[in-house]
């Protein structure tokens, strides 16, 4: 179990925000349902600053080709709030190793350090290729390595001289870097690739809302190789003042789900070659079945019928929800990257609800023990 208190992030819906969950990249259907709010900086700003004043940590902001950009969103809204961090993502490789080092130097110094990087691998070949990358899948995992190499030394205030497979850099050094402000690094990924990349690289490991029993065995395999590496589990929370209102909810969001989103996102995680994307659609098969899309206790597939990446949520009353999430710190996960629709709303539900329950079961098993 971690000794520590959980730290609690949100999500910023870069692609759009509303009622129902969409898809998060432009090559996915998004309903009028998903969008109706855009994903201007007023919005956003608004989310921003409902978290920070919820208690959360920091705001995770994605990336991909129907999301705004990440760094010039976050330096905007670190502007507009006072206390929240940013976990900003990046795809490994489409943007120079040394810049991204730079970008992530003088937010640190501009903000105050309230800045993490998300490091995301990719796992769609098509998005891929729209950025002009076209590697297959363990090539990328190994640019990715070196680029989180490079990364740690100049964001610590060594000079590189880099000569690998994919990266070639001589004589790079961030000036007056401000290293008092660590910059961790997160990252997510389920192959055999992703793991000896995080065992290597990674601060935090990041997984996608899996049964409690697949998560303790990653961890278990993850912690024999890297003992130092934290843990973070990213998840949508559907919580109510009672578990009938819940599910409910849930239901109500199955059945608004178009038949014709569900079929085409199918297609389009076949086609991916992430092998977390696999383990998410495995877990509801296509299915629409609401009793089959129940994969654990109170943690429901049916977000991703049409959402690729993080397609589970928990179910349940404020006390059932903070429960499950206590149960995966057992496991040894002390991070939770959490949504909500519309992620507005949610983020002063879950922040007011959830996480105050969550804190003072943390709290009790840490007297007990």
């Amino acid at each position: 179990m971690s000794a520590s208190p959980p730290l609690l992030h949100w999500f910023l819906p870069t692609g759009g925000d509303g009622r129902d969950p969409g898809g998060v990249t432009a090559a996915q259907a998004r309903t009028s349902a998903a969008t109706r709010r855009p994903a201007g900086l007023d919005y956003l700003g608004q989310v921003a600053r409902a978290a920070e004043l919820a208690g959360f940590h920091s705001l995770l902001t994605p990336v991909g080709l129907g999301c705004v950009d990440p760094w010039v969103l976050t330096s905007a809204l670190a502007a507009r709030t006072e206390r929240i961090g940013f976990l900003v993502a990046f795809r490994a490789g489409l943007a120079g190793a040394t810049l991204l080092a730079q970008q992530a130097d003088t937010f640190r110094r501009l903000h105050g350090g309230r800045i993490a990087l998300n490091v995301v691998t990719g796992g769609d070949p098509v998005e891929q290729r729209a950025y002009g990358d076209r590697l297959d899948h363990d090539q990328r995992y190994a640019r990715t390595d070196e680029v989180m190499a490079v990364l740690r030394d100049l964001l610590d205030g060594r000079r590189v001289d880099h000569h690998g497979a994919h990266l070639d850099i001589e004589g790079a050094e961030l000036h007056r870097p401000a290293v008092e402000s660590p910059v961790p690094l997160y990252f997510g990924g389920a192959s055999p690739a992703a793991e000896e990349v995080a065992a290597r690289r990674a601060d935090v490991q990041l997984f996608w809302g899996e049964p409690p029993a697949a998560i303790a065995e990653r961890i278990a395999r993850l912690r024999s190789r890297a003992p130092r590496l934290r843990y973070g589990l990213r998840l949508h929370i559907i919580s109510r003042d009672t578990a009938e209102e819940a599910w409910a909810e849930a239901d109500r969001i199955l059945a608004g789900l178009d038949p014709e989103a569900v079929r085409a996102s199918r297609r389009r995680f076949a086609r991916m070659d992430s092998t977390g994307q696999a383990r998410m659609t495995a877990l509801h098969g296509g299915s629409t079945d609401a009793a089959a899309l129940t994969v654990a206790p109170n943690l429901w597939a049916g977000i991703g019928l049409v959402r690729e990446g993080a397609g589970t949520a928990l179910v349940g009353s404020h006390d059932e929800v903070a429960q499950r999430l206590e149960e995966y710190r057992a496991l040894g996960v002390g991070e939770f990257v959490l949504s909500g629709y519309p992620h507005l709303e949610e983020a002063w539900r879950v922040g007011e609800e959830v996480a105050p329950r969550l804190r003072a079961l943390a709290t009790r098993k840490a007297a007990a023990a």
